[in-house]
């Protein structure tokens, strides 16, 4: 090819995306708030605090950008992303190192006694927490710590209240499977010291409570009894932002039909309550036509629907996703009084931003997630499908009024329900098959019936007269819950699927965020990148065989389904986990003796034979002889396993111990957390200690004097 031919090809690609890049003039900006949480997001995936460099580059690479962005706006841009990628690094390192060390708490029964600081409902009794609380004669403890009551206790304390009992607290629980849910980070940067239950009657001092707490109490009072069983819990969940009292059946319900996101108060809420303080404040203006003329009704009933919302907050209990929401609405508050766009993709991420700075922690949440892909996902949306929604604009035609309604209900479902769908599966490993048909439906109940009657019912409460309201507010939940139950009973409605991986999910979010962040062509080179973010579980399979941490349970993946076998004292809690990582919602037992699956499963009444598929490596689970209630279980002897078993297990000490092979026993288990194991032509093990590494909130290494001396599980007396 000659220069004069190559020449007009380079010119033309250049023009291309010379085009490409002036056409996305004003979406540069949101993607700072991106590589923000990027950076968050890598220093959580650490095994190790990383040193002190990432502040002082994130100021150099600050500088600089600067600096360039008066010739080269571009680079400059660029920068700026490595400046807010380190910056989010140095953030969350930051909030780590400030915040109170770990509780070390007895093992024992101990007097615990504290200020109430949350009151919660349950459904089978009360759940407290206690501030600067102290267990015995010892020193105020640096974190709260949080408690049930027993379920026939006649106490009912109020926040500000002091109380006493006697009860047994354990800090918080490590992962259940490795690579699960962080139950210490979570406890770590929410403040959490520990947990625990009573074990006799709580004593109670009247202090001075705090109103809005005790506000929250008497609407939750109200609320309850004149809307009886779950309806009445979810309404009050809806006003005060406590769930704790929806009894599980309708929160299975809610969420295998797509609708749990109604029961978080968070932005569908704070935007109702808003808009309807806004409307009412506006028109209220209007009606008086002196105050009208003198009077910026549309800058007034904005601040004072912020002032609504700011209210709303706090009488949920200031939770982070209010905060969010709140942050956001207060953004959209000064853009509309700027006289500019008060829903955009630079007011979402200067929300996003400010949420990350406050609390990097929230990024690894499904609140955080799901919330800003939904509202990123509409924003987007209706800027792609403006033209097309013009041409159903009500002109004289009342049809179309209907039609654009029940269009936007539908796009809106379909748009929310595709961008939370990548974080649903990875945290929870279900997909709602029907959820749009389920929020078409639960939606405008809420928005048109359930809050403004909720709004309604808090403004009469002071006279007296929030009957009616709760009435009609009762009367939506009901039908609400009643289309959660015939949605989630519909086959197929919320089948279990293995987890995204984390890597899958972050790479969906970033083909999810090219796609709605870039405009023309260009964002359709997100549509890829989505696809192999949620094809990452056919390269990362669930494993094939799982302990828990408790070391009280193992569970082996067939292609017949999960075989489990448990131990006395196994939690169902940690049952239900496990099978969440492995897909599944349903276990088989093991059987006594014989072969199942296929015969992937061989068992004797001392072990059992494992291999999953033809070819690959085998394990073998030794199981002891049951013991006596309250007995020690005796050591394993693992015999001729250890010569012909790729993986031995074992939920209690083996003495001998192999020489060769891997191994799980109790000691693994104690040591680094539950364990992960893959039977390809070997046997390749992850364990949580392993993958978490020594991270602040992960507790240290024990280091026992040797083998014996472990403690050996116990056959559960049923004290608890």
């Amino acid at each position: 090819m000659s220069l004069a031919t190559s020449l007009p090809a380079r010119d033309s690609v250049t023009e291309l995306l010379a085009g490409q890049a002036g056409a996305q003039h004003g979406r540069y900006a949101p993607w700072l708030a991106v590589a923000l949480g990027a950076g968050i997001l890598w220093y959580f995936a650490l095994d190790r605090e990383p040193d002190a460099a990432p502040p002082w580059l994130a100021a150099a690479s600050t500088l600089a950008a600067v600096v360039l962005a008066r010739w080269r706006a571009l680079a400059a841009w660029a920068v700026g992303l490595v400046a807010a990628f380190l910056l989010g690094m140095g953030l969350a390192g930051w909030h780590a190192a400030r915040q109170p060390e770990p509780l070390a708490l007895p093992y024992g029964a101990v007097v615990a006694s504290g200020r109430v600081a949350v009151v919660e409902p349950l459904p089978e009794g009360v759940r407290v927490t206690l501030a600067a609380a102290r267990l015995d004669d010892a020193a105020p403890l640096a974190r709260p710590v949080r408690l049930r009551l027993r379920r026939d206790d006649p106490a009912r304390p109020e926040a500000g209240d002091r109380l006493t009992v006697r009860a047994l607290l354990r800090e918080p629980g490590a992962p259940v499977v490795p690579d699960g849910y962080d139950f210490q980070r979570a406890a770590f940067f929410s403040g959490l010291g520990g947990s625990g239950f009573a074990l006799g009657p709580a004593a109670v001092e009247p202090g001075q409570g705090e109103k809005l707490a005790r506000l929250r109490a008497r609407l939750e009072q109200a609320v309850t009894a004149a809307i009886p069983g779950a309806a009445g819990a979810v309404a009050a969940a809806l006003i005060t932002g406590t769930q704790s009292g929806i009894p599980e059946p309708a929160m299975v319900a809610m969420r295998d039909s797509g609708l749990a996101h109604l029961l978080s108060v968070s932005g569908l809420h704070m935007a109702i309550v808003m808009g309807l303080v806004f409307g009412v404040l506006r028109a209220g203006l209007a009606l008086v036509p002196w105050v009208a003329l003198r009077v910026p009704g549309k800058a007034v009933a904005a601040v004072g629907a912020l002032a609504a919302g700011a209210f709303y907050m706090l009488l949920t209990g200031s939770q982070v996703p209010m905060q969010r929401c709140l942050g956001m609405a207060a953004l959209m508050t000064l853009a509309l009084l700027a006289g500019r766009r008060a829903l955009s993709l630079r007011v979402l991420a200067m929300a996003a931003a400010a949420v990350l700075v406050v609390a990097p922690a929230e990024v690894l949440g499904p609140s955080f997630q799901m919330s800003f892909g939904a509202v990123l996902a509409l924003i987007a949306g209706h800027d792609a499908l403006r033209p097309w929604l013009a041409r159903l604009e009500p002109r004289r035609a009342w049809w179309r009024r209907g039609l654009l309604l029940l269009a936007g209900l539908v796009l809106t479902s379909l748009l929310a329900g595709a961008a939370t769908a990548p974080s649903g599966l990875h945290h929870f490993g279900r997909l709602q098959v029907f959820g749009v048909l389920a929020n078409a439906v639960a939606v405008p109940l809420t928005s048109l019936l359930v809050m403004p009657a909720a709004l309604a019912a808090v403004l009469a409460l002071p006279i007296g007269l929030q009957d009616w309201p709760l009435w009609a507010m009762g009367w939506g939940v009901e039908c609400i819950l009643l289309v959660a139950r015939l949605v989630a009973d519909m086959p197929g409605a919320a089948p279990a699927m293995p987890p995204l991986p984390g890597w899958g999910l972050a790479l969906a979010a970033f083909g999810f965020c090219w796609l709605c962040l870039w405009r023309g062509g260009l964002r359709l080179f997100g549509v890829p990148v989505i696809l192999a973010g949620l094809a990452a579980g056919l390269v990362s399979p669930p494993p094939d065989l799982l302990v828990s941490s408790d070391a009280r349970l193992v569970a082996l993946r067939t292609a017949d389904g999960i075989y489990l076998y448990r131990v006395p004292g196994a939690r169902n809690f940690a049952r239900d986990n496990m099978l969440r990582a492995m897909g599944a919602t349903q276990a088989l037992a093991l059987p006594g003796q014989g072969e199942v699956a296929g015969g992937a499963i061989s068992c004797t009444p001392t072990a059992c034979r494992f291999q999953p598929r033809p070819g690959s490596a085998v394990a073998v689970l030794l199981r002891g002889p049951p013991a006596r209630r309250g007995e020690r279980m005796p050591p394993l002897d693992p015999g001729q396993a250890c010569g012909h078993a790729a993986l031995v297990v074992a939920l209690e000490a083996m003495e001998p111990r192999c020489r060769s092979g891997v191994t799980i026993d109790r000691f693994a288990m104690w040591r680094d957390g539950a364990q992960a194991a893959w039977l390809g032509t070997a046997a390749v093990i992850r364990t949580d200690r392993g993958l978490r590494g020594d991270r602040p909130w992960v507790p240290p290494v024990p280091m026992p004097g040797r083998a014996s001396d472990l403690p050996r599980a116990t056959v559960d007396t049923g004290s608890r």
